[in-house]
């Protein structure tokens, strides 16, 4: 059985409603929005399945792997280096992850998941703009992303909003564009602003891919019926109307906020920690005439950030800080934005998942479309920044 979680995307553990899951969080969702009656809901008290303990779940590793380190980097002299290089991130961006991290847990708590479906199914140049806005509005790495945009496609998403989509959320959503401005200050707004330009030109051409027949077209279009009549402006006005402001129902909300928050932290955290650690001992361990030697704001470095990018599987969160550390130590703000961008364009996770799910021709068309407009823009920002 396929152990993909269907809500965030990640690796499951807990087996519920045929599906694996990565948390119980995952499957409240699940069940909620697939109208699962209360006595069919998951209960783990009732279950013979052993979930998996919290000392094997991947966020609480790393953090004891990185704690480790952090020890042994006070003690020994040699690490004293990776200990200080650590810090000074953990200073620059800590306050970022929890504005991040909380914007999230708003956004999964308030924004439902009709909303995007609503608007994603039809063949219109608007809908590709409609796509960019929602993938913003969304709050989760690439690979959450990944599982986002692969059930919107099941729900009647067209393959060109699905890419548009797929591309825009992991760099020009909420959480992210706030990392960014920690590393990168104002120059993070390019790298947003561009993001959301490829995802732009990339939906439309695959718009033109899908007319033409050159890229699977969506078969499941029927599968949207139900929400054709959905109005998001009549639907928030009848939220609005039907909540009542009082402690509890804030308390409430306050609780399903931090739920949320607590569910992206333990998707993507270990991601980010796991960025932290390679950053650092890159900063630390790697003479700077290196960096600046093979990725330099150059052509050639330009093609080298590529290939590393490519390579490595590290999710949109884990790769800031790797993208950070080159421009600190190059000043090549050009190699930093392609390292970030065709990490995300070229991630063979995500091309495996969209031809196994849309198809063989959509999938190949991604770097072929992404990778030239990336570089071009690398090149332009490593010449004019």
């Amino acid at each position: 059985m396929n152990k993909v979680d269907p809500i965030c995307g990640m690796k499951g553990t807990i087996l519920a409603h045929g599906h694996y899951f990565c948390s119980e969080n995952c499957i409240r969702k699940f069940e909620k929005e697939n109208n699962i009656k209360t006595e069919e809901k998951y209960c783990p008290s009732c279950s013979t399945k052993i979930n998996i303990p919290w000392y094997k779940e991947r966020l609480y590793i790393v953090i004891l792997f990185t704690a480790i380190l952090l020890i042994l980097g006070i003690i020994v002299p040699f690490l004293n280096p990776f200990f200080n290089a650590f810090i000074d991130y953990l200073k620059l961006i800590w306050l970022a992850v929890i504005i991040g991290f909380l914007i999230g847990g708003i956004i999964d708590y308030f924004i439902p998941r009709e909303y995007i479906k609503k608007y994603l199914s039809k063949h219109s140049k608007r809908t590709i703009l409609y796509s960019i806005i929602f993938g913003f509005l969304m709050s989760a790495c690439s690979h959450g992303i990944l599982a986002i945009s692969i059930e919107l496609y099941k729900k009647g998403a067209s393959t060109s909003s699905v890419i548009a989509f797929l591309l825009s959320s992991p760099w020009a959503n909420l959480p992210i564009t706030i990392l960014l401005f920690s590393f990168f200050g104002v120059k993070a707004l390019l790298i947003i602003i561009s993001a959301l330009i490829i995802a732009l030109i990339t939906g439309l051409i695959y718009q033109v891919l899908e007319q033409k027949g050159l890229v699977e077209r969506n078969i499941h279009n029927g599968d949207n019926s139900d929400l054709r009549e959905f109005s998001i402006i009549q639907d928030i006005k009848k939220r609005w109307k039907s909540y009542i402001f009082n402690f509890q129902n804030n308390i409430d909300a306050l609780k399903g906020t931090l739920k949320g928050s607590w569910s992206l932290t333990k998707m993507v955290m270990w991601w980010l920690i796991i960025g932290m650690v390679m950053a650092s001992f890159a900063r630390a361990y790697i003479p700077n005439h290196i960096f600046i030697e093979y990725m330099g704001p150059t052509v050639l470095g330009l093609f080298i950030t590529l290939f590393f990018a490519t390579i490595i599987e590290v999710c949109s969160e884990g790769s800031s800080p790797l993208a950070f550390e080159i421009f600190n130590q190059t000043g090549a703000f050009g190699n930093s934005f392609t390292f970030l961008m065709a990490g995300v364009a070229t991630d063979y996770t995500e091309i495996g998942l969209i031809w196994h799910n849309i198809g063989r021709k959509t999938a190949l068309w991604l770097p072929i479309i992404t990778v030239p407009q990336i570089l071009i823009l690398g090149f332009i920002f490593n010449y004019f920044t």
